[in-house]
């Protein structure tokens, strides 16, 4: 036993008496919450003021360390450090019957980290067709993208609305500055797109919005379809971004919050594989048409847009509604009535139960609020989501600075490049085969590799791909134009197993759900605002009567996609595998980027909320509770 000063022990004791008594939390939540949650680390407790009255200049600093820990290595509860107690104490408080949520969502949390991915398709089957079906309406902004900037390509096109350029080669060139002003109006469309999407979809939800868009789309597709000059094509552009602004962010959200942790990753991804599938069909219809010297030869290529709007209208309108948009707006019922109708009855997991995942919902949804996650767009900049923000923000960046604009200018590289326009169209249509079957791949290796992993992996071999471009475009060889062609579908195929598909996923689980629509928009909108961007550098780099870098090109991508692997390996986080409760508390926890795979999580441990067991239980025994705390510290 330590000899104390009688004076200190004296004011040590009733610092804490008073702490025990009048505790303002306490007194308000003295029936719903048992004392056992403020004393639940009693003898870490002892043992820290034990240290703190032996070394009475060191308390402050002891006290400290001892309310809120330090270390980052190890499993992590929910009851753990200053925030998070605070985070289950505010949950408290709005749930009354939190610690039956908490059982429940712990259970549900279980079932689905251990569903086998055959399970997870058995279980959630109307949720992965219902995700495909919306998602699909990204093959029109992937047709779309591939139209415009292999229409520069386009005989017929750059005959109606070129300029001569003297070159019996090529006799007509769309101007490097239309060019960047066609590419980028579909751009702009989208970034007010975007926006309009972060704040309707989230009143309205996710079924209405999509609804309206579609519906948009197949008016706006007149625009361009009749246009007559220029200015009229960037105004049909410009309108019809709108709606695939729309598309870019909410098929995401709509796939993310649907489906299980086991099949986030490939249904977020299939819609970079509908990106791709627009790009082939693109490709495909234009290869067909690039002989026809008529108007029809590129009118018709509008008209193939038209296409998918309606069978997407039809499967919209079967679809219920996100559980977790439900949730967020007080609708538990309703979110209960979409889960069973995403959900198999008959080919369920035994252990799966629609109460159980409703419980988790509401608990993460309560944990971000008391977390104070809002749901405005300031609220991305504020607290632990600016983080998040970031990552999403750079994550979706990355793909428009690692170099990916040679994909979607490469036919008209090609044909800069020193290949006859035919077979300039060929080899855009192998490139695009084979991004097909590399998003394909993807799904084997994010099962195995993890997110993170692929994205420094990608981003590396990415690099080194660009370099050698960038050197084969010295040589004057006669094959050297072969050898650029070549080396772009190798690109193409790296970027599609890795970059390319794993964004989406990416994007998809960092945001909190509170605020995975608004981040989501934020993260398109930075993507699109380095797309105008590259829009307009990229046909200066290629056009012969601009900057005529040609294949030097890779050089300068080369040196942007290094900048990117740097960061990805620093900041970039490892989501696989997690639950969105459990990033939250790794977010909230400051977790750095490159710890997150191996830090164990529990996030709805409730140690200390149960409510007490017996209404006789009166605060004399908690004073007596106190009371013999009191007496182990001083002993």
């Amino acid at each position: 036993m330590l000899i104390l000063n009688p004076i200190f022990v004296s004011l040590l004791r009733g610092t804490i008496r008073s702490a025990i008594r009048s505790s303002e939390w306490l007194d308000e939540h003295y029936e719903r919450v048992s004392l056992e949650y403020v004393l639940h680390s009693r003898s870490h407790l002892v043992t820290a003021l034990r240290t703190a009255v032996t070394v009475r200049r060191d308390f402050p600093k002891q006290l400290s360390t001892m309310a809120a820990p330090t270390s980052n290595d190890g499993p992590i509860t929910a009851s753990q450090g200053l925030h998070s107690t605070s985070a289950i104490h505010k949950m408290s408080v709005a749930n009354a019957d939190l610690p039956r949520l908490l059982d429940e969502a712990k259970d549900a949390t279980n079932v689905e980290k251990n569903m086998l991915i055959r399970q997870a398709f058995l279980t959630y089957p109307k949720a992965v067709i219902f995700s495909m079906i919306l998602s699909t309406a990204i093959v029109m902004e992937g047709y779309d993208a591939v139209l415009l900037a292999n229409f520069y390509a386009f005989p017929s096109f750059n005959a109606r609305y070129g300029s001569p350029t003297g070159d019996p080669n090529n006799p007509y060139q769309i101007p490097a500055a239309w060019q960047a002003g066609l590419s980028n109006g579909a751009g702009v469309g989208e970034i007010l797109g975007l926006f309009i999407n972060g704040i309707v979809s989230e009143r309205y939800g996710y079924r209405k919005t999509m609804l309206v868009s579609l519906v948009a789309v197949i008016s706006f597709i007149f625009i361009p379809f009749f246009a007559k000059d220029l200015i009229t094509l960037q105004i049909g552009e410009i309108l019809c971004g709108i709606p695939w602004g729309v598309f870019q962010t909410l098929t995401t959200a709509y796939a993310s919050e649907v489906c299980p942790t086991q099949l986030r990753a490939y249904l977020t991804t299939y819609v970079n594989l509908c990106w791709v599938i627009g790009q082939l069909i693109g490709s495909g219809v234009l290869r067909s048409l690039v002989q026809r010297s008529d108007q029809w030869s590129y009118r018709i290529p509008f008209a193939v847009q038209w296409i998918w709007p309606i069978p997407i209208i039809i499967g919209v309108l079967f679809a219920p509604e996100s559980p977790w948009w439900l949730v967020r707006h007080g609708r538990i019922q309703d979110a209960k009535e979409a889960l069973r109708s995403l959900t198999s009855k008959k080919n369920s997991d035994a252990s799966f139960n629609i109460d159980d995942t409703i419980a988790m919902i509401v608990t993460t949804n309560e944990l971000e609020k008391a977390l104070e996650s809002g749901v405005g767009y300031l609220d991305c900049f504020k607290g632990i989501d600016l983080r998040r923000t970031e990552i999403v923000c750079v994550t979706w960046a990355i793909q428009n600075l690692c170099g990916s604009a040679f994909m979607g200018y490469s036919t008209y590289f090609y044909e800069q490049a020193g290949l006859p326009t035919v077979q300039a169209f060929n080899m855009s249509m192998a490139q695009y085969a084979i991004g097909f079957l590399g998003t394909i791949g993807s799904w084997f290796l994010m099962s195995h590799a993890g997110r993170r992993t692929l994205y420094v992996h990608g981003l590396a071999m990415l690099t080194l791909i660009l370099l050698c471009i960038g050197l084969t475009s010295i040589s004057t060889a006669k094959g050297a134009s072969w050898g650029i062609g070549s080396l772009l579908l190798v690109y193409t195929f790296v970027y599609d197993i890795t970059v390319g598909p794993v964004c989406y996923s990416l994007v998809a689980e960092i945001p909190s759900t509170r605020l995975k629509t608004k981040s989501i928009v934020l993260a398109r909108s930075v993507y699109n605002v380095m797309g105008i961007i590259n829009g307009v550098i990229v046909p200066y780099m290629l056009n012969p009567t601009a900057w005529n870098w040609k294949g030097k090109a890779g050089f300068f991508w080369a040196g942007m996609c290094f900048l990117c692997f740097t960061w990805t390996y620093f900041r970039l986080p490892e989501p696989r595998g997690r639950t969105y409760g459990e990033l939250d508390i790794l977010f909230e926890r400051d977790i750095s980027a490159r710890k997150f795979k191996g830090t164990d999580v529990s996030p709805w441990a409730h140690e200390g909320i149960d409510r007490v067991a017996s209404d006789k239980k009166g605060k004399g025994e908690e004073k007596e509770m106190g009371a013999e705390f009191v007496e182990q510290v001083s002993a």
